[in-house]
């Protein structure tokens, strides 16, 4: 049987593993919530990390803590940021709504890593306590939606950003490569009028384009950070000027340039950047949802679908049919979409439930968020890699098809009037006759006329 220890809280006596860094409160919380086994991502275990060694040094810079216990709870803090001790963080995300339990995880932690250190026992609060030292000037009302803030502000940019770029840049690249390529126009699933293969990638990367600035926007939602609000906003125990110098050294440490609240009684109370920041991107979902849906229908076939376009075949597609390949990096990007979507709808009603000072859904709020912006990441990110650069056209397939696209009876318009245009292109599909073929028949114009009407290159912009 693993060894305990007996450790003390307010509610009295807790059995802890032996050696484990945490104590008697995360205890409680594992006890408490044997709820789904999700634990919060590595990235908030860094930011919960960042913000209780930035605290420390503030702490010493002001004398309110002294320099041994300072060092050694910034020395316990930088290892909760670099992951070395993630095995002491098993807390449930479906806890106490403040993330209060979390939050004691990461107090406990670090009082027991830094008494450790300095050669002290676990357990024994002595000489680092995790409230009276590790948590001075704090309170998890302020630190939990500060560490949210800033983990989910850092994947945007670190992670986000540079996966969109990099799909951005894939389509571009297509979108070039497919200029020369005409190709029937759809519209309601429908023929329309000619256009270019690269104008159809064209608008691809400028959807992506768009998805980099609404991506910026969101992390640029998050920069006003809660810490130094503590229990309701009001400050009550933390120093003067303790919020502010903390926040300047956690804006170095990121490179982003996080801020104090304006005002800490909102920043506490209301979780609206991060409902903003969910909103924007499940705008980036659906247009993702929107390129791999539109890649699969002019990839369909390989025979009797559109075919426009060929993907590469990165796995077999069916255990049944032999030499099925499926678009399967699209399926993978719209059920990815999806989810983001779906992970909104629960921050939209997390972010309406708080109550008077408090948001009580912080713990699900960072989950989603963070999960959001992992999916959105990696799927944009395989997707550019293992898809569109490898996408290839067919220039013959689109040449044929757009030679039978009635729609090219919109350019005979000007000079035959709408109506005689649409009984001209409705004889054609009912006889399977072309329109060249028709109206010459009926000398509706000279032969060259029609010739240059009907050259789908002549198409493609305004006075055609």
């Amino acid at each position: 049987m693993r060894k305990r220890r007996i450790e003390r809280d307010s509610l009295g006596p807790v059995a802890v593993p032996a050696g484990a860094y945490y104590g008697a409160q995360t205890q409680r919380a594992i006890d408490n919530f044997p709820i789904s086994g999700t634990r919060f991502p590595r990235r908030f275990l860094w930011a919960l990390g960042l913000i209780k060694r930035s605290a420390a040094e503030e702490n010493e810079a002001g004398e309110r803590l002294d320099t041994m216990r300072a060092e050694w709870i910034c020395a316990a803090a930088q290892e909760v940021m670099d992951g070395s001790l993630d095995a002491d963080f098993p807390l449930d995300i479906f806890q106490t709504g403040s993330g209060t339990s979390t939050h004691m995880n990461v107090n406990e932690v670090i009082s027991n890593r830094a008494i450790e250190l300095m050669g002290g026992e676990l357990g024994s609060r002595d000489p680092v306590h995790p409230n009276d030292h590790v948590n001075l000037g704090q309170s998890s009302n302020d630190v939990i939606p500060s560490a949210l803030h800033i983990a989910v502000a850092t994947a945007i940019h670190q992670d986000l950003l540079p996966a969109l770029a990099s799909l951005r840049a894939a389509l571009a690249d297509r979108a070039a490569a497919f200029a020369p390529v005409l190709k029937s126009g759809r519209t309601h699933l429908m023929d329309a009028t000619p256009m270019r293969l690269g104008q159809e990638f064209g608008a691809f990367a400028r959807q992506v384009a768009l998805g980099e600035e609404r991506a910026g926007r969101a992390r640029d939602a998050l920069m006003e950070l809660a810490l130094g609000g503590t229990a309701v906003g009001t400050g009550l125990n933390r120093a003067e000027g303790f919020p502010e110098a903390v926040v300047r050294r956690i804006a170095r440490e990121t490179e982003l340039p996080f801020v104090v609240a304006a005002n800490p009684f909102e920043a506490q109370a209301a979780r609206d950047a991060a409902v903003e920041a969910s909103g924007l991107l499940r705008v980036i979902a659906v247009s993702l949802i929107k390129i791999a849906n539109d890649i699969r229908l002019l990839a369909s076939g390989p025979r009797t679908g559109l075919a426009e376009i060929r993907l590469p075949a990165v796995a077999p597609g069916s255990s049944i049919m032999p030499g099925k390949v499926n678009p399967v990096l699209c399926e993978m990007l719209v059920m990815v979409g999806y989810q983001v979507m779906g992970l909104d709808a629960a921050v939209a009603l997390c972010g309406q439930g708080g109550q008077l000072q408090l948001n009580a859904t912080l713990p699900l709020i960072a989950h989603n968020l963070l999960q959001s912006v992992a999916l959105l990441s990696q799927g944009a990110q395989a997707f550019a890699d293992r898809c569109v650069a490898g996408i290839e056209a067919d220039p013959e397939r689109c040449a044929a098809l757009l030679d039978r696209n009635l729609s090219l009876a919109t350019a005979l318009a000007p000079a035959l009037g709408y109506d005689a245009a649409a009984i001209l292109a409705k004889e054609a599909f009912d006889t399977g006759r072309s329109l060249r073929e028709l109206a010459l028949e009926r000398k509706l114009l000279p032969a060259d006329q029609l010739d240059a009407l009907l050259d789908p290159a002549g198409m493609l912009g305004p006075g055609a």
